[in-house]
C-alpha cells in the first residue's frame, strides 16, 4: 500500500513558538512562499507581491462566508419557574455552534456533562434543549429565545450579541475586539462559518482592489465547520469520516467551472467546493469531499493557502496538489525561514 495512504506519514515537527496567535500588520506583510510546480522552484516573498506571481490569465475564486460568534457560555437548568423563564441552578456549560441540520435542529459541541432533554440557559434568555447525542461526541439541540423557538437567521443575531468568536483551540487564548476584524475576510457576507477561510485574511483593501482590477473574481460560499479542525486519528487516511459543510455556488461561477479558464482558489475551502461541483454538478448542498494524493484536483489549477496542522485533512489537500513528500519539504523550508503557521500565519502559493 502507498505511503500516501497512512496518516503517520503526514506528520511533521513544528518547533515551539511557530504558531501565530495574532496576525501580522499590515496584513499583506505576511510572508509568502511561492512554489512553481513546472520549474520546481521556491520563491520567498511577502503577500504584498502576490499579484506579481499569479498568472494574468486565471480567474480567482473566494469564499464570502462570515464567521459567527458561535461560542457561548451558560448554565444547566435544574428547574423551571412560571412562564418567564428558568432558574439556573446547574453547572456551567460551554456550547460551540456548528451548523443547522434543519429549520429547528442544530449540530453543536458541548463542554460539560448533559443529558437528553436537558435545557441550557445562556445570556439574553437564549435556551438550548438537548435533543440527541452523536457517536462522534457532537450533540443536537433546538434553540428558543425569550420563550419562542427561533430559526437560524434569528439565532445568528442573538449569537452576535452574546457570543464569542471561536478562535482555533491551538491559539490557546480568548477572543478579543481586534479578532472581530482580524478573523473576518474583507468580503465576508453570508453568516454561518465557525472558522475563517484563512488564506483570504491576508488581503488589505488596496491589494484586494488591485486583485479585482487585474482578475475576474468570483465569490462562492462554504460555511466552514468545526470539522475542519478534527484530527485524522485513523491509521489509513481513507478511513477518516470526512465532515460535511454547506456550500452555494452562483450559476455564473458554475459556468466558469465548465470552461477551461485557469483557476486560482483562495484557500482550501474554495478548492473543496469547486472540486465537489466538478464531481457532482451540484451548486448547493453539503460538501464532504476529501482531497488527498489518491483523489487529486481535477479543475483548480492554482492554490493559495496557509500552513496547516500535522496529520490534518488540510495538509493532505495540499499534498493532492504537489505530493506528500514535496509538501513536507515545503513545510520544512518554511520552518527554516521562520514562517508563522496556522490561521493567523503566513501563506503559500502553489502554481
Amino acid at each position: 500500500m502507498s505511503l500516501d495512504l497512512f496518516t503517520e506519514n503526514y506528520d511533521y515537527e513544528l518547533p515551539e513558538g511557530f504558531i501565530a496567535t495574532t496576525p501580522v500588520y499590515p496584513r499583506d506583510h505576511a510572508k509568502l512562499l511561492v512554489y512553481d510546480r513546472k520549474t520546481n522552484t521556491i520563491t520567498h516573498t511577502t503577500f504584498k507581491h502576490l499579484l506579481e506571481f499569479v498568472p494574468k490569465t486565471c480567474d480567482v475564486f473566494l469564499n464570502d462566508t462570515r464567521v459567527i460568534k458561535a461560542r457561548i457560555f451558560g448554565k444547566k437548568v435544574t428547574q423551571s419557574v412560571n412562564k418567564k423563564g428558568f432558574t439556573q441552578g446547574g453547572g456551567k456549560v460551554e456550547l460551540l455552534f456548528n451548523k443547522p441540520l434543519d429549520a429547528h435542529h442544530y449540530l453543536v459541541m458541548i463542554r460539560g456533562k448533559v443529558q437528553i432533554g436537558m435545557k441550557l440557559l445562556f445570556d439574553d434568555d437564549l435556551v438550548a434543549t438537548v435533543t440527541s447525542f452523536n457517536e462522534d461526541g457532537s450533540r443536537v439541540v433546538s434553540f428558543s429565545h425569550k420563550g419562542k423557538e427561533i430559526r437560524f437567521e434569528e439565532l445568528i443575531l442573538v449569537l452576535d450579541n452574546i457570543g464569542h468568536l471561536p478562535l482555533p483551540p491551538y491559539m490557546q487564548r480568548e477572543d478579543n475586539k481586534k479578532d472581530e476584524i482580524d478573523y473576518q475576510t474583507l468580503f465576508a457576507k453570508n453568516a454561518g462559518a465557525v472558522a475563517a477561510p484563512t488564506a483570504s485574511l491576508h488581503f488589505t483593501p488596496e491589494l484586494f482592489k488591485a486583485l479585482q482590477e487585474r482578475h475576474t473574481t468570483h465569490k462562492i460560499t462554504l460555511h466552514v465547520g468545526a470539522g475542519t479542525f478534527k484530527p485524522v486519528d485513523v491509521k489509513e487516511i481513507l478511513e477518516h469520516p470526512m465532515h460535511s459543510e454547506y456550500f452555494d455556488i452562483p450559476q455564473t461561477s458554475a459556468a466558469v467551472l465548465e470552461s477551461d479558464t485557469p483557476l486560482l482558489a483562495i484557500g482550501t475551502t474554495v478548492t473543496r467546493t469547486l472540486e465537489y461541483y466538478v464531481r457532482t454538478q451540484k451548486t448547493q448542498g453539503e460538501c464532504d469531499l476529501f482531497l488527498n494524493p489518491s483523489n487529486p484536483p481535477q479543475r483548480v489549477t492554482h492554490l493559495l493557502t496557509n500552513f496547516h496542522l500535522p496529520k490534518s485533512t488540510l495538509i493532505m489537500l495540499v499534498s493532492a496538489f504537489v505530493g506528500r513528500e514535496k509538501t513536507l519539504d515545503l513545510y520544512q523550508e518554511a520552518i527554516e525561514k521562520n514562517y508563522r503557521f496556522f490561521s493567523y500565519g503566513d501563506a503559500m502559493l502553489i502554481l
